[in-house]
């Protein structure tokens, strides 16, 4: 029987999972923002923009400048997002910033044959070497994008539905596209040290589908994403823990973004059973 408890009583277990956790916060929030305005290529795209800031990071302080570089990163490429975004459409200002920063990071690798290997904890992260002080940042960096678009939610709902009613009625639609925009770089920025910046996407979008999958309201919605990915990160984490001691050496990160992905799975055939449920007593 997979063991739930004891595994998380060794401190490099532990870690990983209370940002796990708390990244499940912002996936029932920024994820949920996400989801609502179908920003998934643009959090795609803001998590490719922040490599060349984890690159420059390294470059400059070692591992102690990934976060910080990423940080910078991610801000800068959020807000060039937005103001491309007004003049070309934002599947266009995400592909051109896309590009430019993922073909950026690439040239600064490049420079440097001995960072090759680095490439791999760049995309994909390293979960089980999470410290106590890139712990400690990540929490504050999730707490400030949370807090962002909290502080905004109406905003985003309305924003998500209608943007033309949204102006009607004085919501701020830059300010508002910014803070998404700058909550999911944190995010991204938040999560990369521990799942890298090709599995985050799993973090930001997959709870936040798998709920909708489930219910359309709002508010519950989010409440639910944060349960599924909590459950999934507690979940993921376990298994990784019994396949190493099983000999089975797999990516933490990538068997909680499957656990994920496993959980949407169910979702949708809960849905579906859900939806055909209510079509048969529509029609009797």
């Amino acid at each position: 029987m997979l063991d739930l408890v004891t595994p998380f009583q060794l401190p490099f277990m532990l870690r990983p999972l209370v940002l796990l956790l708390v990244l499940a916060v912002a996936a029932g929030t920024v994820g949920t923002v996400v989801n609502l305005r179908r920003l998934e290529f643009a959090s795609d795209g803001l998590t490719h923009a922040v490599f060349p800031g984890l690159v420059i990071g390294f470059m400059v302080a070692g591992a102690s400048g990934i976060l910080p570089g990423a940080l910078v990163a991610a801000v800068v490429a959020a807000l060039v997002l937005v103001a491309i975004a007004r003049r070309t459409g934002t599947e266009t200002g995400v592909a051109i910033v896309l590009t430019a920063c993922f073909s950026l990071g690439v040239v600064l690798v490049s420079l440097r044959s001995e960072w090759a290997g680095q490439m791999e904890s760049f995309f994909f992260g390293s979960l089980l070497t999470v410290t106590d002080a890139q712990l400690a940042i990540s929490l504050g960096i999730v707490a400030l994008a949370v807090a962002g678009v909290m502080a905004t939610w109406r905003w985003q709902v309305l924003r998500a539905f209608d943007e033309q009613a949204a102006r009607i009625a004085g919501v701020p639609v830059r300010v508002t596209d910014v803070v998404a925009n700058v909550a999911v770089a944190l995010v991204v920025v938040a999560a990369s040290a521990a799942v890298g910046t090709l599995l985050v996407l799993a973090v930001l979008i997959v709870p936040a589908a798998a709920s909708r999958a489930v219910t359309r309201h709002v508010v519950p919605g989010a409440i639910v994403a944060t349960g599924i990915a909590a459950a999934a990160s507690w979940i993921g984490m376990s298994v990784a823990f019994a396949a190493s001691s099983a000999g089975v050496q797999a990516s933490p990160s990538s068997i909680v973004a499957l656990t994920m992905l496993a959980a949407y799975l169910v979702a949708l055939a809960v849905g579906a059973v859900r939806e055909g449920a209510l079509a048969r007593r529509v029609a009797a």
